[in-house]
């Protein structure tokens, strides 16, 4: 297996067809190739094969039903590796088998027979599996028979979870060759088995310092593979509002410990990239390991909380949708004062609200009060993100998982860069929709101008303040989401200034453009790798002593799942009050309470 490509897999190893024609003469590279093709053929065929010899130079079978005459014997041609077959009695008396039970339907038939499809979709199920197998080969096999058959399959395939982890040193020897500056280390236990992994490519570093918003959502996934662990990601925004991952580790276990350190090694990453580090905001659900790390190694970052995380708490612990509704209502307020009358209302319906307040700081999620710069980005993303990647890799070992995470952010930075160059405008699409939009707005206000900068717009609801030079609007909506509101549209649109060269550099297309221009290269093939030497690899580990799996392994059992529905990633719908009844639940026309 050592000497085997990563991606190496024989090509005649597929089921899908079986040449069921056995003449004398035939040939056969080598005696395991002709073992194979007679069981294909017996399954195939529907009958039983009964092996009476089968060594180096010859292989003979027959059929298992006693009296029937079918017969072959195969021996190695003189002088070549060849095998042909001898002697053939290729009529049944029998009636074969009757029953969807085969016995050469075994744990190696099963795994050459979904090779190619687990290939395509390493999801493929255990019961799509059998299923399959019923459906194409008439043979029923246990599930025990198909899980075995998957795993063995994908052993071929990807190799072990063990070789995977002994693969690592060379793998970051690798990354690091191919993708100068980028960062790629691993760290192992006393005993060499591995703890942790870090990884940021050079193309993700430079596009996050020159040109994404100073914004970073960090979170985890757990792994469900043989050997557990957990995903960690830190990923910044793009200038149209997609994720863009940053940095990448896979840890033994999620702790305090294992965070620490993965702040740590972020930091190190950006303080050794740039003179002076921008001061970042920082999202998370600031469960206890992650608030410790980011204050010891991003002391001044503004650390917020995501507000699905928020939310869903406040759900369930009020149960009360008239609530939850007010509350996302105080969630947005862009002023104290909205702020501070939403939480009335709250506290009108149920005094118990107050002591919640005090558990989630307002200073820390709300919009009115958080110090930081969000943008606009309020929940966590990257959640979902790293959902997909556990569920899609935790069957593959940890060098391969990698490779698909590495193939998927050189897809994206591939169509993104392409795309980019088919826009014309200033803006990115999503921002230039915003500010058509404030524009669009602006008519409806009636703008004072005081002096060069500062101008007063007013309208029937209230006065606000624009200053175009500090761009600053006193609903704060400028400032909080970086584009200009409807109001500072005015104020520009008033002094014959384009609204769009006022909003933040980082929604330009230019700034995206920069973002994505660097490349993510390719990783030769584990066959093309030199053999390690002397020396060390990036993290400590020596090369030339593979590093060994994790103690700790996945429990017996079947995992419990945990399901992330999209729908809890949006903002929960509005809940209809009746404008006769005052219940909630219908309009006022679908009423049915007496008058």
């Amino acid at each position: 297996m050592a000497e085997q490509c990563l991606s190496l897999v024989a090509p005649e190893t597929s089921l899908t067809l079986v040449d069921n024609s056995l003449v004398i003469g035939r040939e056969f590279p080598d005696v395991e190739t002709c073992r194979r093709t007679l069981k294909d053929i017996a399954i195939a065929l529907h009958f039983d094969l009964r092996i009476v010899k089968s060594d180096r130079s010859r292989f003979i079978a027959k059929c298992s039903k006693e009296g029937c005459p079918w017969r072959v014997h195969v021996a190695k041609c003189p002088g070549v590796p060849t095998f042909s077959i001898r002697t053939l009695i290729g009529e049944h008396t029998c009636e074969g088998v009757q029953n969807l039970h085969h016995q050469q339907a075994s744990v190696g038939w099963v795994a050459r027979s979904v090779e190619e499809r687990i290939r395509n979709n390493p999801q493929y199920k255990p019961k799509e599996i059998l299923q399959d197998i019923q459906d194409q080969h008439g043979v029923a096999v246990s599930y025990m028979q198909a899980w075995r058959g998957k795993e063995r399959s994908m052993a071929a395939l990807h190799g072990t979870f063990e070789e995977g982890y002994g693969l690592l040193a060379g793998y970051c020897e690798q990354l690091r060759k191919t993708n100068p500056g980028s960062i790629a280390t691993v760290y192992t236990t006393g005993d060499n088995c591995f703890q942790r992994l870090f990884i940021s490519y050079q193309a993700s570093i430079y596009g996050f310092l020159n040109a994404c918003r100073p914004l970073l959502e960090i979170d985890r996934a757990h792994l469900k593979g043989k050997y557990l662990g957990a995903l960690l990601c830190a990923a910044a925004i793009d200038a149209d509002d997609a994720l863009f991952p940053l940095a990448i580790a896979i840890v033994d276990v999620e702790s305090d410990e294992n965070w620490m350190w993965f702040m740590s090694e972020l930091r190190k990453l950006l303080v050794e990239n740039t003179d002076s580090m921008p001061r970042l905001t920082i999202l998370s659900e600031r469960q206890r390991g992650m608030v410790e790390a980011v204050e010891t190694h991003f002391p001044s970052a503004f650390h917020g909380f995501c507000l699905r995380y928020v939310s869903e708490n406040f759900r369930d612990t009020f149960k009360n949708p008239k609530l939850v509704n007010i509350f996302w209502n105080a969630v947005y307020s862009l002023t104290p004062i909205e702020f501070e009358n939403k939480i009335n209302e709250m506290v009108d319906i149920l005094q118990d609200v107050i002591p919640w307040f005090r558990q989630f700081p307002p200073q820390l999620w709300a919009v009115a009060y958080f110090e930081g710069v969000r943008y606009g980005h309020f929940t966590l993303g990257i959640t979902e993100l790293l959902y997909n990647w556990a569920l899609e890799g935790h069957e593959l070992p940890i060098v391969q998982m990698m490779e698909h995470i590495r193939h998927q952010l050189t897809s994206w930075f591939s169509e993104r860069r392409a795309m980019s160059m088919r826009w014309n405008s200033v803006l990115v699409p999503s921002a230039e929709k915003r500010i058509q939009e404030a524009i669009a707005d602006a008519p409806c206000y009636q703008v004072l101008r005081a002096n060069e900068v500062e101008f007063e717009i007013v309208s029937t609801e209230r006065t606000n303040i624009v200053d175009i030079q500090t761009r600053v609007c006193s609903c704060h909506r400028w400032q909080i989401y970086g584009l200009p509101c409807a109001h500072a549209a005015a104020a520009l649109i008033s002094c014959g200034q384009n609204a769009q060269l006022f909003a933040d550099h980082c929604f330009t297309v230019h700034s995206y453009r920069e973002t994505y221009s660097q490349t993510i290269y390719p990783i030769p093939d584990k066959c093309q790798w030199k053999e390690p030497g002397d020396g060390t690899e990036g993290g400590g580990v020596p090369l030339d002593n593979a590093i060994r799996a994790p103690k700790i392994r996945r429990p017996p059992g079947r995992p419990k799942k945990k399901v992330l529905r999209v729908e809890s990633l949006k903002r929960p719908k509005r809940v209809v009050q009746c404008g006769r009844c005052r219940m909630l639940g219908h309009s006022q026309k679908k009423c049915t309470m007496p008058v």
